[in-house]
């Protein structure tokens, strides 16, 4: 089996998937394992800017609009070029429209890849975030997700759509519900305008904004080894 494909989904804006993506790398290659970055957020992609600079013989970055064929093409190309690279796809507010016209085209392609496709679903506490993730689950019915309350938005209790949702029973089936940790908003902005991955930031941040940082990190680090231990 080649490395798996990482898509870290939510649909719309606003829900933490790019914080997500900037989590899921910083812990990947503290892994020391091979990545590849499929930023397909081309409107503003800020998880693509901040590790662009820091390219290395481990990490790869790229862009694709997943809003039309040619982005679906590109992304299992890619997927088949670096067949021992993770790809981890950080998507666009507006994913799950591209994914019911093109999302066929890696459904069908992942056997001929050799790789397994798992999905991070993003979600706040709004009926749209449950809504979506259906939606996506009709395009993947044979996926493996994780659904991911963000507890920027709140505790976990406060998800009751979700908490209560056929889509949850789906999800749980095979995957898991995790609870994204939050993070100080003064710390989320530093990468954000900073434009830096984590391991840069606890370099360049100061002290009290660190700590933060290696506590969120860490937490982070704990979610993903729940579920990511044996890939």
């Amino acid at each position: 089996m080649n490395a798996p494909i990482y898509y870290v989904g939510g649909s719309k804006g606003g829900v933490g998937k790019s914080k997500l993506s900037f989590a899921l790398i910083d812990y990947l290659t503290e892994q020391e394992k091979k990545v590849l970055l499929l930023d397909t957020d081309t409107s503003n992609p800020d998880v693509y800017k901040a590790h662009h600079p820091y390219e290395n013989e481990n990490l790869s970055c790229k862009i694709a609009d997943l809003d039309v064929s040619d982005g679906w093409i590109e992304l299992v190309n890619v997927a088949d070029e670096f067949p021992e690279h993770i790809l981890v796809i950080n998507s666009a507010a507006r994913s799950n429209t591209g994914i019911e016209k093109y999302g066929a085209m890696l459904r069908e392609t992942l056997a001929e890849l050799n790789r397994e496709l798992v999905t991070f679903w993003v979600a706040n506490r709004q009926r749209d975030s449950v809504e979506l993730l259906r939606g996506f689950l009709n395009s993947f019915p044979d996926a493996l997700v994780h659904g991911c309350r963000n507890i920027y938005f709140g505790a976990p209790e406060k998800f009751e759509l979700y908490n209560e949702s056929k889509a949850r029973s789906i999800i749980e089936k095979k995957g898991k519900t995790l609870d994204f940790p939050d993070v100080a908003d003064r710390v989320a902005d530093k990468l954000y305008s900073g434009r830096t991955p984590i391991k840069n930031a606890l370099a360049d941040l100061p002290l009290g904004d660190r700590a933060e940082l290696r506590r969120w990190r860490q937490k982070c680090a704990e979610m993903f080894q729940s579920v990511l231990k044996e890939k």
